[in-house]
């Protein structure tokens, strides 16, 4: 298998961009930038190699409806801040890693096994219709990243927030 090529150009414009966007959205990039760069470099790598940024630390299937979980900005990336100051590959840090109070610190993995990920996708309910549909004008849909929600006949084509893609929100009310 060839190596994937990717620019360093390539690696500090999308760093760039996603500094912009985490500090615009209440976030921060890990500042030290020697650990950060490679990570979005693998970011690069695998929007090449999949078509779209999983996670660099962890094992994509190359299947997007199973990796929609862990594309970055995965969804693990709250808790895991809220809890270790950091998300999992430390791409995204607290505000007292940024000041220098605390370090960015290994954390545990919240992403189930493969075979707890499909029996819980399997066992899921389907989305409700509220008895009261005919009072909303518009279903409700949350971004399954960051908890943003909005009224409107389609998703955003990009959170507003954390900039997640379409595809990773949910109807919320229907």
């Amino acid at each position: 298998m060839s190596e994937i090529e990717v620019t360093n150009e390539e690696v500090e414009s999308l760093f760039k961009r996603l500094d912009n966007e985490a500090e615009e959205g209440g976030y921060h990039l890990n500042p030290d930038v020697n650990f950060t760069k490679p990570l979005v470099k693998s970011l690069l790598i695998n929007e090449k190699r999949y078509g779209y940024w999983a996670c660099p630390c962890r094992l994509a299937s190359g299947i997007k409806e199973e990796d929609l979980d862990i594309i970055c900005p995965c969804d693990y990336r709250d808790v895991d801040l809220n809890e270790f100051d950091s998300c999992y590959c430390a791409l995204y840090v607290s505000s007292d890693v940024v000041e220098g109070r605390k370090n960015a610190r290994p954390i545990p993995e919240r992403r189930p096994p493969e075979k707890e990920r499909k029996k819980i996708k399997e066992s899921s309910p389907k989305i409700q219709t509220l008895k009261t549909r005919s009072s909303l004008p518009y279903p409700v849909w949350r971004c399954k990243v960051c908890g943003y929600i909005c009224a409107r006949n389609e998703p955003p084509d990009e959170c507003p927030v954390c900039k997640a893609k379409k595809d990773r929100f949910e109807i919320f009310l229907q």
